[in-house]
């Protein structure tokens, strides 16, 4: 499986960063990637970095929709996976989507964020409602594909659950600020997921100035050993390509001993679960 990260900027004009997109799909498609991933909200602000000042459904879009439609003809157009990141309107509802499209066009289904925080810079509480998808393992032309979009990456249940689903690949977009967290925390937590999961994560970040933040870039691809396989530059637009060796995935420690030796019966009981 080859992917493709895509870290854009996005601007004012939603259109324009839709058509940025639709073009770094083509420069993916000619470097030969057979899956491209968007970061979280990649084509419109992130809203969140302020308190809502009215309503917000006017912000947002359905699925299908017209994003989503743009992006399964160039998925049609080059026989690619792409998984996307909007901010969806469901009724009265909107919520932190990653459609996933296959490589034929058709939608296969959406991902939504679970997990909702509120804190500076990061009022989603204010924009979102809890997901209500569960956590779906999409299979895909390329591969089996879960989603885990950007606070739902630290809850190490999340993700257990897209490994339990069968996920070869977990995408996390993401809108991660300049120095949010010390060190390489972000890199860390990820190549954690992957070696207890033992599958591939692609970790696709905002980039740019935006009103109260600054995004850094910095996507990363980590292995079902933990290392980190590619990285993309910080603090400068790029389309990350790399090759995933699916065959690694049933030779890794997680899956050969650590789902094996679950104890989830034990789990349940220490959680007090009936």
């Amino acid at each position: 499986m080859r992917i493709a990260l895509v870290q854009q900027r996005a601007g004012p004009d939603k259109q324009e960063n839709i058509a940025r997109g639709l073009g770094a799909v083509d420069r993916a498609a000619a470097s030969g990637a057979q899956v491209t991933c968007f970061a979280e909200l990649a084509f419109e602000p992130f809203y969140p970095q302020r308190p809502a000042a009215g309503p917000v459904l006017p912000l947002a879009e359905p699925v299908p929709g017209p994003t989503t439609e743009a992006f399964a003809r160039k998925a049609r157009d080059h026989r690619m996976v792409i998984v996307l990141n909007l901010f969806e309107r469901d009724g009265d509802r909107t919520f932190d989507c990653s459609p996933v499209i296959d490589a034929d066009g058709r939608l296969l289904g959406r991902t939504r964020m679970v997990h909702i925080t509120d804190y500076a810079c990061f009022h989603e509480r204010d924009y979102y409602a809890p997901g209500d998808q569960g956590a779906p393992v999409y299979a895909t032309a390329a591969g089996r594909i879960g989603v885990a979009i950007c606070y739902d990456r630290h809850f190490p249940e999340y993700t257990r659950a897209l490994a339990l689903g069968g996920a070869d690949l977990i995408v996390v977009p993401q809108a991660g600020a300049v120095d949010e967290w010390p060190g390489n925390l972000f890199e860390a937590e990820m190549q954690v997921a992957a070696f207890q999961n033992g599958c591939f994560v692609a970790l696709c970040n905002r980039v740019g100035d935006e009103a109260h933040l600054t995004f850094s870039g910095e996507s990363f691809v980590c292995g079902p050993d933990g290392s980190v396989r590619a990285r993309a530059p910080r603090l400068e637009e790029a389309v990350l390509c790399t090759d995933l060796d699916l065959g690694e995935i049933p030779r890794s420690h997680a899956r050969r001993l650590f789902l094996r030796d679950r104890r989830p019966d034990l789990y349940a009981r220490w959680l007090g679960v009936p």
